[in-house]
C-alpha cells in the first residue's frame, strides 16, 4: 500500500469536429467524441485516461460515460492508485462490456502509478522496444481530391505509410485510388487497405485480389466481425496478408483466432480491448501463434493515442507501425497540454513520468460537451 488515496473521479466528455469526413466500410465519421476519466489523489495527483467509442463498433460516448461515472466511480474512490489489477478485476464483476470506459480508467491509474514511481507507462509495462514507431496515415475522404493533397501536405511531413479505407463505394474508386498513389509515389510509398467490413463475404476474394497488383502490405477487416469463418478462408485463399480489427476484441477472441489461424495480423487497440494490459494480453497470444500485430486506434485525442503509444513501445514484436494520426492531421484541434510528439513520419515515445500528457484546460473547457463529478446522480 502507498500513501496515496484517489478522492475523485470526473468524466469529461467532449466533441471536437473533423478537417474532413472519412468514409469507411461502416459508416462515416466527422469528429471525435470521447469521454476522459480524471483522477485525483488526496496527494494532489491527478491520472488521465480516455474511452473512445464508435457506435458501430464498439459502444457509445453516453453509455461509457455512465459506466464510469455510475458503476466504476464507487470501485475506484478509496483505493490505492497502485492497486491497478485489484481495481480492473473488480471492474470486470461490475460491468460487462464497455471496454473503452474500462480502458480510461486503467489508464488513468497507471497515469497516477507512473507517476508515483517516477517512471513512464512503457516502463511500468515491462520496458520499451522502440524509442519511435512508424505512423500510418489513413486516406478516407470521399473526395479523393481532397486526399491527395492531405496525402501530399502529409508526405512532406515525412509520413510513407497511408492506408486506404476501401469499400464505402464501388470497387473502381478503390482500384482509381491505389493506382493513382501508386504512380504519384512508386514503391516509396507504403500502402495498407482498411474495408472496415466493407465486403460481402461471397465476394471477398475476388475484390482482393485485384488490390493485390498494387502491392499492399495488409488488407484489414474484408468482412463482418461475425464472419470468422470466412475470414480465415480469405486469409488462406490470398497471397496478402489478411488483418482482423473488429474480429479480434479481447484475449478469447485472440485465441480462437489464433487457433482457426483466422489472420495473418491482428491490429492492438486499448479500447476493444478493455485497456493496455488486456491488449499486451491479445499481443501475446500472437506471439506465440506467429501473428504480427500492429497498433490501431479509434478516433482518439492525444490521450488516448499516448497510451497506445506507451502500450506500442512495450510490444516486443511490432513491425508494422502505429496509425496515431488523429490529433496531429485529422482534428480541427487538440487537447493536449503539449503537442503530440510526430515528427519525421514517426510517433515518439515519451520519457516523463507517467502518461506524459494531460488536456490544457482551457482546450478542455472549449471542446467539453458534458462533466461528471461526484455530486451528479
Amino acid at each position: 500500500m502507498t500513501a496515496h488515496k484517489i478522492v475523485e473521479m470526473r468524466v469529461h466528455c467532449v466533441s471536437i469536429p473533423a478537417q474532413a469526413v472519412h468514409a469507411h466500410g461502416s459508416g462515416d465519421v466527422g469528429g471525435i467524441n470521447v469521454a476522459l476519466c480524471e483522477l485525483t489523489t488526496d496527494s494532489g495527483l491527478t491520472g488521465w485516461g480516455e474511452a473512445s467509442p464508435w457506435p458501430v463498433f464498439t459502444g457509445t460516448l453516453e453509455g461509457n460515460a455512465a459506466a464510469l461515472h455510475v458503476h466504476l466511480r464507487p470501485k475506484v474512490i478509496g483505493r490505492d492508485p497502485l492497486q491497478v489489477e485489484p481495481i480492473m478485476m473488480e471492474a470486470n464483476h461490475v460491468l460487462v462490456g464497455h471496454p473503452e470506459a474500462k480502458a480510461a480508467l486503467e489508464c488513468a491509474l497507471l497515469d497516477i502509478a507512473g507517476q508515483i514511481a517516477g517512471l513512464p507507462i512503457a516502463e511500468l509495462l515491462g520496458g520499451r522496444h522502440r524509442n519511435s514507431i512508424p505512423l500510418s496515415f489513413s486516406v478516407a475522404n470521399p473526395d479523393f481530391d481532397a486526399d491527395l493533397d492531405d496525402v501530399a501536405r502529409i508526405w512532406d511531413s515525412g509520413v510513407r505509410i497511408f492506408k486506404l479505407k476501401t469499400g464505402f463505394t464501388d470497387h473502381a474508386f478503390d482500384l482509381m485510388r491505389l493506382e493513382k498513389l501508386r504512380e504519384r509515389y512508386g514503391d516509396e510509398i507504403r500502402l495498407r487497405i482498411d474495408y472496415n467490413q466493407g465486403l460481402p463475404a461471397y465476394d471477398a476474394i475476388r475484390h482482393i485480389r485485384d488490390l493485390e497488383t498494387f502491392r499492399p502490405e495488409f488488407v484489414e477487416q474484408p468482412v463482418r466481425m461475425h464472419e470468422r469463418e470466412a475470414l480465415a478462408d480469405i486469409t488462406r485463399a490470398v497471397d496478402v496478408p489478411i488483418m482482423a480489427d473488429e474480429s479480434v476484441f479481447g484475449v478469447g477472441d485472440a485465441l480462437r483466432g489464433a487457433q482457426t489461424r483466422m489472420a495473418d495480423i491482428f491490429s492492438l487497440k486499448i479500447a476493444k480491448s478493455g485497456g493496455i494490459r488486456r491488449c499486451m494480453e491479445v499481443a501475446a497470444i500472437a506471439r506465440a501463434a506467429g501473428i504480427e500485430v500492429y497498433g490501431g486506434c479509434m478516433f482518439e485525442t492525444s490521450i488516448a493515442h499516448m497510451a497506445g503509444t506507451h502500450l506500442m513501445a512495450a510490444i516486443p514484436n511490432l513491425t508494422l507501425g502505429c496509425e496515431f494520426y488523429m490529433s496531429t492531421y485529422y482534428a480541427k484541434a487538440d487537447l493536449a497540454d503539449t503537442p503530440f510528439p510526430v515528427s519525421d513520419g514517426h510517433v515518439h515515445v515519451p520519457t516523463s513520468p507517467g502518461l506524459g500528457t494531460s488536456p490544457d484546460p482551457d482546450m478542455l473547457a472549449r471542446y467539453r460537451i458534458g462533466l461528471l463529478t461526484d455530486g451528479d446522480s
